[in-house]
């Protein structure tokens, strides 16, 4: 999420009650979680297996539980609660960069909304769009040019982000958007999930069958076909082309290629090369797990 203005390393740690150390003439003009950042961005840490990584990323402020040694070009600000402060600062800024903008949903007039459809605060629809009853659109969606949402589906809800606490899952605040760009057609019962600092974009001229879901800050390229039931997890890159039939479940943080095709009922476990044809659980080069299932079916027999 980018910021309203840029703001300097002290007017940060004095938001949160942090520590500020390193280069305090560095400023910050966004705040993203690790899997987003950005040059000037801030981010947290808050487990110690993840210091590293962290204090390696593109960030620059990184709010973390414990003193450490600040990299060149980077400024740290130690909290107790790195989580927390971070949930705090994402509200706050969110809160500062609504109140500069039309509240109202701003509805192309020739875009349809159908009775019984619900759209947010901060909504954009643009032109020939249609929105079918009980569609749910929440704030600060972007909605393009020539777009169909199916009846019953629901854009913008909250992404499924939670840091394990002793008694309890406590929620990683959700203030992305939803970009859904032109061309695109949403089908009945889909539910795609905001972005927990960035976005998360369909892709233009791409078509989602019935009951789809995409987590949060996943990006689906142009002219992809997601059949009934596909579930992508968060932080998804989806290249242009790519086709997933029925049922196919893919897990975070992974990237898939270029018209890649993956066959019903596969799992998607780690990043998929374009061009090629995957099945199974892990998804396998198609022909390789066809010749798989052919000989075991064969030893089977021979028993």
């Amino acid at each position: 999420m980018k910021l309203d203005r840029a703001y300097s390393l002290d007017e940060i740690a004095r938001l949160i009650s942090g520590e500020a150390l390193g280069d305090a003439s560095i400023s910050a003009s966004g705040i993203n979680e690790i899997h987003m950042v950005e040059a000037g961005d801030i981010v947290f840490v808050d487990f110690h297996k993840y210091y590293k990584p962290t204090l390696s990323s593109a960030a620059s402020v990184v709010i973390i539980d414990q003193k450490t040694e600040c990299p060149t070009g980077k400024a740290l600000i130690v909290h107790p609660d790195p989580f927390r402060a971070f949930n705090f600062l994402t509200q706050y800024f969110l809160e500062k960069i609504s109140s500069a903008l039309p509240e109202q949903a701003q509805i192309d007039s020739t875009a349809r909304v159908m009775p019984g459809a619900h759209i947010g605060n901060y909504v954009s629809i643009g032109a020939r769009s249609v929105v079918h009853p009980g569609v749910v659109i929440y704030d600060h969606c972007e909605i393009g040019n020539d777009v169909i949402i199916h009846a019953n589906s629901v854009i913008g809800s909250d992404a499924f982000y939670f840091k394990r606490r002793e008694n309890m899952h406590d929620k990683l605040i959700s203030v992305g958007k939803v970009i859904i760009e032109n061309g695109v057609e949403i089908g009945s019962g889909c539910t795609i999930d905001r972005g927990s600092t960035g976005n998360t974009v369909i892709g233009e001229g791409s078509k989602l069958d019935n009951q789809v879901h995409i987590g949060h800050d996943t990006v689906i390229g142009k002219r992809c076909l997601l059949a009934a039931q596909v579930g992508i997890a968060g932080c998804v890159t989806i290249k242009d082309k790519v086709v997933m039939w029925g049922q196919v479940g893919c897990a975070a943080n992974l990237e898939i290629g270029e018209g890649a095709v993956i066959y019903a009922q596969s799992g998607i476990a780690k990043s998929l090369a374009g061009g090629q044809t995957y099945f199974g659980s892990p998804a396998i080069d198609a022909r390789m797990k066809m010749r798989e299932i052919a000989t075991i079916s064969n030893l089977s027999r021979r028993q």
